[in-house]
């Protein structure tokens, strides 16, 4: 059930772009659960120019291998659940070239009511689906 966007700085190969889905989801997976065909993504690339992600005082320096990743959730999960979330897709992310000073993760919370899987109907509202967690 995340629906999960990646940003990336343009100039990766298709199977780079894939690599890092795929890392992600599989992230995702491991860590929260979630069934492995329940996968929602959008992957978007951008000029260099168009990015902008500083250290936030933090004392490193980012490179052009830049991965911005949100992750949109239904709320309830752990301060611990969530740490486990961004340390295992850096994890992931490091085999692929991807240092850790380039991971940057936000993770946005809502309730069963935000979503709609289509037909334009909320589905866990309606009890089609189960809601995630309870």
């Amino acid at each position: 059930m995340p629906f999960v966007r990646i940003d990336l700085i343009r100039g990766r190969r298709p199977d780079e772009v894939r690599a890092i889905a795929d890392a992600t989801h599989q992230a995702l997976v491991d860590v929260l659960g979630i069934p492995e065909r329940d996968r929602f993504q959008v992957i978007t690339e951008h000029d260099a120019d168009h990015v902008i992600a500083l250290d936030a005082g933090l004392g490193f320096e980012r490179t052009d291998r830049l991965v911005m990743i949100q992750i949109f959730t239904q709320s309830g999960r752990t301060t611990e659940v969530k740490q486990r979330v961004y340390r295992n897709i850096a994890e992931r992310l490091e085999p692929l070239g991807i240092g850790g000073e380039d991971v940057f993760i936000g993770i946005v919370e809502n309730g069963s009511q935000d979503w709609s899987f289509g037909f334009g109907r909320a589905q866990y509202v309606e009890g089609v689906l189960p809601v995630p967690g309870r």
